[in-house]
């Protein structure tokens, strides 16, 4: 079975380069979901508090068979949960719903700087972090003044930034203020859902490689050093995202996918929107 290639984070540990996302399955859906993108060769698992159906990733990974130290689990902490005591008790409710002992990577779902307090729950982070809760702390949706934030008042900066990401809206600038920092980009939405995949640039690249739309758009996220986090509850689905590893796009093929780029956001706005 192929495996993910890693991507180093700035605190050690590898991050599976290719992953599975469970928004938005309930639990049943994502118990057989996970089970299914593991036994598919998946190995980083994707979910958050909001998602509403960490109990179900939980059984799923659990009927996979597969060792828990050979998978990779990621959640998220929810926007109600924000500030150091509630981030605490956040995270030990994740994990009794996981049913497993620690996270690989923990991330601020939404930065919400209207409420403000993620520098209080990012503080949490770092000491569930060294209680030996979590591997590994990052953040989603941030801004690089958020990031800066947090860098500003504790000295560290997150392993992960996970972002909506996909050709149309590739966000070339946050791409360069992440690696100027050591922060991996994680794309969620990596193939905008499907929005685009009709597009002559990505069908003439997908029949140039005997690939699918969607394969190529990983491979373009793969190529670019992005992490991805494709997410389907259909099995045959799963496998066609996860055979992106036996074919590279060149130079012209990668220019090609960049023209795609219209910059605009089609998920909320990190500097407005206030998780429920």
């Amino acid at each position: 079975m192929t495996a993910s290639p890693t991507l180093l984070l700035n605190d050690g540990h590898a991050l599976p380069a290719l992953g599975f996302g469970t928004w938005p399955l309930d639990d049943a859906a994502a118990e057989q979901a996970v089970a299914c993108a593991i036994q598919t060769g998946y190995r980083l698992i994707d979910t958050a508090a909001r998602y509403g159906n960490e109990t179900g990733v939980g059984r799923g990974l659990q009927q996979s068979g597969v060792p828990r130290g050979d998978l990779f689990l990621t959640s998220k902490l929810r926007g109600t949960d924000h500030g150091y005591g509630p981030a605490l008790k956040a995270l030990d409710a994740t994990l009794a719903r996981l049913d497993t002992d620690y996270l690989d990577l923990f991330l601020i779902h939404w930065p919400q700087p209207t409420r403000d307090n993620y520098v209080d729950a990012w503080r949490a982070l770092i000491d569930l972090r060294a209680a030996g809760k979590v591997r590994s702390i990052g953040v989603s949706n941030f801004q690089p003044t958020h990031i800066d934030r947090l860098i500003d008042a504790t000295g560290e900066a997150p392993a992960v930034n996970q972002i909506e990401l996909n050709p149309a809206f590739s966000q070339p600038d946050l791409r360069d203020y992440h690696a100027g920092r050591r922060i991996v980009t994680q794309s969620w939405s990596p193939i905008g859902r499907g929005r685009h995949l009709a597009d002559p640039a990505l069908t003439f690249i997908a029949e140039k490689h005997g690939k699918t739309p969607a394969q190529v758009v990983l491979r373009w996220h793969l190529q670019l050093g992005l992490a991805a986090i494709p997410k389907t509850q259909h099995p045959d689905r799963m496998a066609e995202n996860f055979a992106v590893f036996d074919f590279v796009l060149d130079q012209q093929d990668i220019a090609s996918i960049q023209e795609l780029d219209r910059g605009v956001r089609t998920g909320f706005d990190p500097d407005t929107y206030v998780e429920d």
